[in-house]
């Protein structure tokens, strides 16, 4: 089997091929850290958090680069709010985007490198492309030469008069003055008064948004990546900026596969979730309201391409499968104690694991699938919940189904444990209830049945013993 991905620049899927035989050098674009993330970027990191542990279980070793974009018009304007130098305030939302995504199982990136580290590469890089002529100076500005480049806009599927008519109606009369095309964009600002800055051939300034990726990108990937990735917003401008001066710098093909996740929709009428529309949620909000796993399953198991929508219901599916999920590898730990110590599964598990493996990799190598993935899992659990009936379980398959379970749940970033010491108190109370029935003191038995299924654990008498499950109330 072979994996495939949506390619946003063909609009096709095509067979994945990487540039060196069992390895992926990927690059996604990170935040831009003036603030918390909400959920819309969480839903970016977890979807290609996601594809990179896939391309691990698969085999390949990920080269997995996300930048930090910690020199912007917005962190300027928030680090004056906050009385922080630039730096202070990117070092403090960068330290809580790493502790807000560790709690939903986010893997850091290979590297996370920062723009002010590395700036002395970029203007390298932009004095690249005016000696090539892709880029000129003006009035301490330096502007990509669009129409140097003779494939811009086949990234969005625009055409360059296109973006000349809609750049037109946007800039103001000094901004068009000032470029050669309206659709040229920056690749380095003159600094006003009291910003950040840098010294460079043009003057004191800073780098352009996009200029900064293009070069973190190639510095630790090389001038072609196999994968560029991003949520849905970033193709345009920012992606296809990126490719128009990566290309114009390197004369090589920037990226081999482009991939996009959709957007987290909020409200009744889905409307996209962001800060500039103050319809948005922060992660590390919702993770002292919601178990982070529910938030990750939440953002983690619809396919990265779709449309996620946040309500109440979603959140509510996504709590429900989470506890279904505890409450299978409950069950499963509970018989491994009981269970015959033998080294032999049975054939019947092979058989199983084999044929549900086939469809897991099946439904994964298609696009990153990750919801047909999540029904694969649960045809598993079902499988499982059906070997735990018998009376007789072996312990070598009951490892086999927990080892292949734990395996998949950690693609998807789900680690669940049990809270030993609640555990430890309602096996006590079914001891005693055990008890108190082979007492035949019937009413002390209902008591502890009762208290049990007011805290929402039900218990069920099985000829093999009795068991619980955790229900919602």
């Amino acid at each position: 089997m072979t994996i495939k991905i949506y390619n946003t620049l063909t609009r096709q899927k095509e067979e994945f091929k990487p540039i060196e035989e069992g390895k992926v050098k990927m690059y996604v674009c990170g935040p831009t850290v003036y603030n918390y993330i909400h959920i819309g970027n969480a839903r970016s990191t977890v979807a290609f958090d996601t594809i990179r542990k896939y391309f691990e279980y698969r085999g390949f070793d990920v080269n997995y680069v996300s930048n930090f974009t910690d020199v912007d018009d917005k962190i300027i304007k928030a680090a004056q709010e906050e009385n922080l130098t630039t730096k202070e305030l990117a070092d403090k939302y960068i330290a809580a985007f790493h502790e807000d995504t560790s709690r939903i199982n986010v893997k850091k990136a290979t590297t996370h490198p920062r723009v002010i580290d590395h700036i002395e590469e970029i203007i390298e890089f932009v004095k690249d492309l005016i000696d090539k002529g892709h880029a000129y100076e003006s009035g301490g500005d330096v502007y990509f030469r669009t129409s140097s480049y003779d494939k811009y806009g086949e990234l969005s599927g625009q055409s360059l008069d296109e973006l000349i008519e809609g750049a037109s109606q946007r800039l103001d009369d000094e901004e068009l003055a000032r470029k050669e095309n309206p659709v040229d964009f920056a690749l380095w600002k003159t600094a006003k008064d009291g910003e950040v800055s840098w010294e460079s051939p043009w003057g004191l300034g800073r780098p352009g948004w996009h200029i900064e990726c293009s070069v973190m990108s190639t510095k630790y990937l090389g001038n072609t990546l196999d994968i560029h990735g991003g949520g849905q917003d970033l193709t345009f401008p920012h992606h296809e900026n990126e490719i128009a001066q990566s290309e114009g710098h390197s004369h090589e093909v920037f990226s081999n596969y482009w991939m996009h996740n959709g957007f987290v929709t909020f409200g009744g009428d889905g409307e996209k979730m962001s800060k500039s529309l103050g319809n948005f949620v922060l992660l590390r909000d919702l993770l002292e309201e919601v178990d982070p796993m529910v938030v990750r399953y939440l953002l983690g198991t619809v396919h990265y391409r779709s449309p996620l929508r946040y309500d109440a219901n979603a959140l509510s599916n996504a709590r429900t499968n989470i506890q279904k999920i505890k409450e299978v590898l409950r069950r499963l730990d509970t018989r491994m104690e009981l269970a015959k110590e033998t080294n032999n599964e049975t054939e019947q598990t092979q058989e199983t694991l084999k044929k549900l493996e086939a469809a897991f990799v099946k439904a994964m190598d298609d696009d990153f699938n990750a919801s047909n993935g999540m029904t694969v899992i649960f045809d598993l659990i079902k499988h499982i919940n059906h070997y735990l009936e018998q009376s007789d379980v072996e312990q070598a398959s009951l490892k086999l189904f927990n080892n292949q379970l734990e395996q998949w749940l950690e693609i998807f970033g789900i680690t669940l444990s049990n809270n030993e010491e609640i555990d430890d108190e309602i096996e006590a109370l079914i001891g005693e209830r055990n008890q108190a029935r082979a007492d035949r003191n019937f009413q002390r038995a209902d008591e502890i049945r009762d208290q049990l299924k007011d805290a929402g654990i039900l218990l069920d008498d099985t000829p093999q013993g009795t068991t619980w499950k955790r229900v919602d109330n």
